[in-house]
């Protein structure tokens, strides 16, 4: 291989590998020659070809392994949220909120028309602006802010490393993590920095170590973390902000996606000290994932550099989505409904919690669309026995930061919509599955 890398330079070897990349004789997975063999084959310094490494990698072309290696980057398949398409199975691990608990848009349609926005006015809808800042304003605790409204809160996240961000940089995330967030992070050639979560949220050692590490961003939920459903306590929040004074120029951003579903307080890492921050609400799991818009809340300088992305006629979002969203977010029928929503999540996920304890299946005090149970064993063998017997869940290897030596032993299951007696079928299936013996003279619930 070595043979056909060709070059002085660092820009003239990282060139050579491109066009290998490119004619497709170096594929996916094949290892570049070590440094050191390299550039004794070309005549150069050693520091010429590292630099040459280095840009590939920041290009987000090969993959730095250590003793293993330099290899060529591949676009790895990442676990997408939602139905699993082409299966004939119950699939219990989506997610998804109930449509039946959505409200109906139909009545706020016809008020949101108006007159048409043209090139060149303000991005923002007013109403929609003055609703969002009294809605962020309590958790910001007198922080100076701006609102920005984005297409969902992974748009939002997306922008908001981009404007602060170059490859290779580091993120800290949450360990599991949210799905998108892996996603994001490796299509934008950001390195992930793994924050492990307890029943309390992000872990003060691990925020720590990440910052050690030199991460530029993280990326915190405050409530309902998914895929656990954990919630920061006030006690957590409190020590965290500690490890974070003496760093206010990295860019904190709280992904607060259940917000008016919580029943939870919410407890922020954003101190009045804290210089680079965003706070995101996304209205996806109460008025519906196609409703793709979301608030985010950031210090002034970081909305400056948000705006230079959304500029107007190329990329701002519909003020016609805008309006619809302030009109159900202010019609008492539709909060009311979104309010009843919430409530119904935390019984129907309690319910189905307190069947699982019966049967000596531990369920921590957690929130969300769905749940986070823990097994005896292997969650991926759990799993494939549940697929034979009709059930398709999801299993905690996906929300994995990196390589794990041990699987998981996590399914994170979404039940709030069965009926009680499929949530029985399902925990008898799951405890025979996970080889839990039988609890017997349960009464049905």
């Amino acid at each position: 291989m070595s043979d056909e890398i060709t070059g002085t330079t660092a820009a003239e070897i990282a060139d050579s590998v491109r066009a290998l990349l490119e004619r497709g004789t170096l594929r996916s997975g094949a290892l570049l020659p070590p440094v050191r063999e390299l550039a004794a084959k070309l005549g150069v310094n050693r520091n010429t070809a590292v630099a040459a490494y280095r840009q590939l990698a920041q290009a987000g072309l090969v993959v730095a392994r250590g003793r293993a290696g330099t290899v060529v980057a591949g676009m790895d398949a990442v676990a997408q949220e939602g139905y699993a398409s082409d299966t004939v199975l119950r699939d219990v691990g989506t997610g998804n909120p109930d449509p039946a608990l959505i409200p109906d848009p139909s009545a706020a349609l016809a008020t949101v028309a108006g007159r048409p926005v043209l090139y060149g006015e303000p991005v923002i809808d007013r109403g929609l602006e003055h609703w969002a800042r009294d809605w962020v304003a309590p958790e910001l605790g007198g922080s100076e802010f701006r609102i920005t409204i984005t297409s969902g809160a992974v748009d939002a996240v997306e922008r908001l490393l981009a404007q602060a961000l170059t490859r290779d940089d580091a993120v800290a995330l949450e360990d599991p993590c949210f799905l998108a967030s892996i996603h994001t992070v490796r299509l934008g050639g950001y390195r992930a920095v793994p924050v492990p979560v307890d029943a309390e949220g992000m872990t003060v050692d691990g925020l720590r170590a990440a910052l050690a590490a030199g991460v530029r961003a993280i990326i915190c939920t405050p409530r309902a973390q998914n895929p656990t459903g954990a919630s920061l306590s006030a006690r957590r929040a409190e020590e965290l902000r500690a490890v974070l004074v003496d760093h206010p120029y990295v860019l904190l951003i709280e992904d607060d996606h259940y917000s008016m579903l919580s029943q939870r307080r919410y407890e922020s890492l954003i101190s009045p000290t804290h210089r680079r921050f965003a706070l995101i609400r996304s209205v996806s799991k109460f008025l519906g994932p196609d409703m793709c818009l979301a608030i985010a809340a950031t210090d002034p300088e970081t909305a400056e550099r948000l705006a230079m992305r959304l500029s107007p006629g190329t990329t701002w979002v519909s003020h016609l989505l805008q309006r619809l969203t302030l009109a159900q977010l202010t019609e008492p029928g539709a909060v009311a409904r979104v309010a009843a929503a919430g409530a119904h999540y935390a019984e129907r996920n309690e319910a189905f919690s307190a069947r699982l304890r019966d049967h000596g299946i531990p369920t921590p005090d957690t929130e969300g669309l769905s749940l986070w149970v823990e097994l005896p064993q292997p969650a991926r063998q759990v799993s494939e026995r549940l697929m034979r017997r009709g059930w398709l869940a999801r299993t905690g290897d996906d929300f994995a930061l990196g390589d794990r030596a041990e699987p998981s032993h996590h399914l994170r299951l979404t039940v709030h919509d069965l009926s009680d007696d499929d949530a029985d079928t399902l925990v008898a299936d799951l405890v025979s599955a996970a080889g839990i013996p039988a609890v017997t003279g349960q009464a049905t619930r």
